[in-house]
């Protein structure tokens, strides 16, 4: 009776308890074969690194509107006018209104009254947010400032990129061992054990390779910051002997 083999799949902690923000778990995959009596289970251990980048996927542009008046209607329809346009500007370029959050100011300085608005606007398309910056300093010239913009990383690119890291690693180790199981003259078997040993993550604000994924940012903006992780899994497999006949 040929013997029979079955795979558990489980999250556990990776060795210890995980507090604060820490939400990644280990994923162990065990593949536990019930054998005859006195029969051991032969296998190989490798481990297997990789190394992911990407540059950031997000830009956050500060556009902003003032003016003074003798009275708060006339700074406030003055401001209103300029914001209309800018709000208009983004509609017309599809920017979602999630995308774009609107603040407004009103003070008193001496015998005038000034009124500040700014609009703070994501975008996700580079080339998108060049166009629409060139349009407000060109039709509202001197009444608008149009900040910098400032690159980031969103949480969905880092999450991909980190599961990119460790699925790679994986695929090398299971290079490594195929490898190493040729050889050995035998035949690879399934996976016993996959563990993420460690990871690694670190930034590097300027980055002028241009390479990466992504949108790469219009030529006079600042060079877009990159992410890079690493990821180190130990993986056994199972070795299956090739002299044996198969059925």
């Amino acid at each position: 009776m040929e013997s029979q083999s079955r795979v558990f799949a489980a999250i556990v902690p990776a060795g210890r308890e995980l507090s604060g923000n820490e939400k990644e778990q280990e994923l162990e995959v065990r593949a536990v074969s019930r054998q005859s009596p006195g029969k051991c289970l032969r296998e190989v251990q490798v481990t297997g690194t990789a190394e992911v980048r990407c540059q950031a996927d997000r830009a956050s542009v500060r556009v902003s509107v003032g003016n003074s008046k003798e009275s708060v209607s006339e700074a406030t329809h003055s401001v209103s006018r300029r914001l209309g346009y800018i709000l208009q500007a983004l509609r017309q370029h599809d920017i979602r209104e999630e995308d774009a959050s609107v603040r407004r100011f009103l003070h008193r300085d001496a015998d005038m009254y000034r009124m500040d608005a700014e609009v703070i606007v994501t975008f996700s398309d580079f080339e998108k947010m060049e166009r629409i910056c060139s349009i407000l300093l060109e039709k509202l010239d001197k009444s608008v400032s149009v900040g910098t913009p400032e690159f980031y990383h969103s949480a969905e690119c880092l999450s991909q990129m980190r599961l990119r890291a460790c699925v790679s690693a994986v695929e090398n180790a299971q290079l490594k061992a195929s490898k190493v199981s040729q050889l050995l003259g035998q035949s690879l078997g399934p996976p016993l054990l996959v563990r993420e040993e460690e990871t690694k993550e670190w930034r590097n604000n300027e980055d002028n390779s241009g390479g990466g994924q992504g949108s790469a940012a219009p030529s006079h903006f600042p060079s877009l910051p990159t992410v890079t992780a690493s990821s180190q899994v130990s993986v056994s497999f199972s070795l299956r002997d090739t002299s044996r006949k198969m059925r």
